[in-house]
């Protein structure tokens, strides 16, 4: 791995959300519970690991007993040039499904074309791309 990998602590949602985010992005997800390791910190379904391996990697967890959950202020996840604009906008829109538009993927006036969107699972998406592509 060359750069740092999202890794978010769930509040008893990790196999939903990591599920979701694999509809979304695609990629092959595994999940690991918390009886496959061993661990008595949590239920023995709960999601102990879970990784989605694709073009958007992104991993994550139950949070366990007296651990605090995904709580995001003043950050996004960027998804800016990742894809092709067809691409970028289908993620936008199943990004959305039950979640909350902050901004319309659209051209902006600076010349680019980007919008954010509060998913389901409160993670912050910031996606767009440049004119021209």
């Amino acid at each position: 791995m060359t750069a740092p990998q999202i890794y978010v602590t769930f509040p008893g949602t990790a196999r939903e959300a990591l599920g979701f985010y694999a509809d979304v992005f695609s990629g092959e997800l595994s999940l690991h519970t918390y009886e496959d390791f061993g661990r008595s910190d949590g239920p023995p379904h709960a999601i102990a690991h879970g990784v989605l391996d694709g073009v958007v990697a992104l991993a994550g967890a139950d949070a366990a007993a007296g651990e605090k959950s995904v709580r995001l202020e003043g950050v996004m996840l960027s998804l800016l040039g990742t894809a092709e604009p067809d691409v970028l906008h289908e993620w936008f829109d199943k990004l959305a499904v039950g979640g909350q538009v902050v901004d319309d993927l659209a051209p902006k006036p600076w010349g680019a074309s980007d919008g954010q969107v509060i998913d389901r699972h409160g993670l912050h998406w910031l996606v767009g791309y440049e004119r021209g592509r």
